[in-house]
């Protein structure tokens, strides 16, 4: 078998090598100053290129460390990844700046982009999945916004961000009981008057005022009468004629089933 002398081999080894680095990329950041790179990842967060903004801001994060630039960064790579619709890393930088700054001045914006990050306007939080059954749908990430606009209300109460923060609040408190007024009106379509019952009341006893709260009376006073228990019937009456004098649903029954039961305003 011929064999292959060394100095071939030798010259390969360099061509390999020499390939190698060639393929190496050269950091273009490499000499610009701090506020450069944040201005080019402004600008392409604006133009819509998410990944590269989040690579500069992370790229900041290290050269600017231990100065209010830095910190800014960070905040700037949570709103990015948010606005690119990556919420589990948009909470995951925000729980880590609130770690890292706990008396940072930016806190109050800070606990309003988390709440944004959870909260969903769309339809009552779950307008795509209106014609689903979502007797089993899990509410954390509405309820984790609700404690993050609730936080920077209380420690904040003069922020730019608290109105709209409050505002969305009364909004999540009126579609979460909304949505325990669906269950229990899916129960009680399907003959499971006790379990209809008790998501009427879980509606009552959770959340005051809510525009639901009328509905769920009537589910309530319509189980019971089809359960038999007349007694719990004409009380659960008298407290809807008393508390909602005008209810339509004591003169015309449900709603009809082609309105979105996310309709809450």
């Amino acid at each position: 078998m011929p064999r292959l002398s060394a100095v071939p081999l030798s010259m390969l080894a360099c061509v390999l090598a020499l390939s190698g680095c060639s393929t190496t990329q050269k950091d273009e950041t490499a000499g610009w100053s701090p506020n450069r790179i944040y201005s080019e990842a402004t600008e392409e967060r604006a133009a819509g290129n998410f990944e590269k903004s989040v690579s500069l801001l992370e790229k900041l994060e290290g050269r600017a460390a231990g100065t209010p630039l830095a910190q800014q960064a960070q905040i700037d790579k949570a709103f990015t990844q948010y606005k690119a619709g990556e919420q589990a890393q948009a909470l995951a930088t925000l729980d880590r700046f609130q770690k890292l700054h706990p008396a940072s001045p930016a806190m109050d914006y800070v606990l309003y982009l988390k709440g944004l990050v959870s909260f969903n306007d769309n339809l009552g939080l779950f307008g795509a999945l209106a014609r689903q059954d979502l007797s089993e749908r899990d509410q954390k990430a509405a309820k984790e916004s609700f404690e993050s606009f609730r936080e920077l209300v209380a420690r904040f109460p003069d922020s730019r961000y608290s109105p709209d923060a409050r505002a969305r609040m009364t909004y999540i408190v009126n579609s979460l009981a909304q949505y325990e007024v669906h269950v229990a009106r899916y129960y009680y379509s399907r003959g499971a008057h006790v379990a209809a019952i008790n998501r009427a009341q879980t509606a009552l006893t959770d959340y005051v005022d809510a525009p639901a709260l009328e509905e769920a009376l009537f589910i309530m006073l319509r189980s019971y009468e089809a359960l038999g228990m007349t007694q719990l019937r004409d009380d659960t009456r008298r407290v809807m004629q008393a508390s909602y004098p005008q209810s339509e649903y004591l003169t015309k029954g449900f709603k009809s089933v082609d309105e979105p039961w996310w309709k809450i305003w």
